[in-house]
């Protein structure tokens, strides 16, 4: 099944947890080849048109300021791993409380089309249900993004997503 069919209980995330904080992993095949979807994630115009405004230097060591769409996040990051196109990592900060959280997106060709692991560390273990969803809408509009289609109603799509997470978080403890 690929990211350009939209299944309401489709489940793209696993939950675990390692030294005491969550890690969500979401992987999804999208119809496109590798190039297009590494400039998806990685061009400042085009991420402004599915996960939000970002603001800065997004090279290796360059450090940026984002909000994103669908999460109402807002913080700052700082690229710090970027072989394209197969591999991105960031390290997004929260100035309150103060938290570090690693985002990893690694991208492997598959024919016509790319297979996108995204996996985020370090979250509160509380939240982790709640951060799975947002993490799946946020995959779920570079999908649409690519396919051409618009963002999703996020908090419709986050609350739709909520309970299977909670389902999921509660299993993997």
């Amino acid at each position: 099944m690929t990211s350009n069919t939209r299944d309401g209980d489709r489940i793209l995330g696993s939950l675990r947890s390692a030294d005491g904080t969550g890690i969500v992993r979401i992987e999804d095949r999208f119809d496109t080849d590798i190039e297009d979807l590494w400039s998806a994630l990685t061009e400042p115009g085009r991420l402004a048109r599915w996960l939000g405004e970002v603001e800065g230097d997004l090279r290796l060591g360059g450090e940026f300021r984002a909000r994103f769409f669908a999460s109402g996040w807002e913080g700052t990051g700082r690229v710090e791993a970027c072989e394209p196109p197969h591999r991105l990592l960031v390290l997004t900060m929260t100035p309150s409380p103060p938290e570090e959280h690693p985002i990893e997106a690694t991208l492997t060709a598959d024919g016509k089309q790319t297979i996108l692991v995204w996996e985020e560390r370090g979250m509160p273990l509380g939240q982790l249900a709640a951060y799975g969803a947002g993490i799946q809408v946020h995959v779920e509009d570079l999908a649409a993004h690519v396919a051409g289609r618009e963002r999703c109603d996020a908090e419709a799509r986050w609350g739709g997503l909520m309970p299977r997470y909670e389902e999921l978080a509660a299993s993997s403890h």
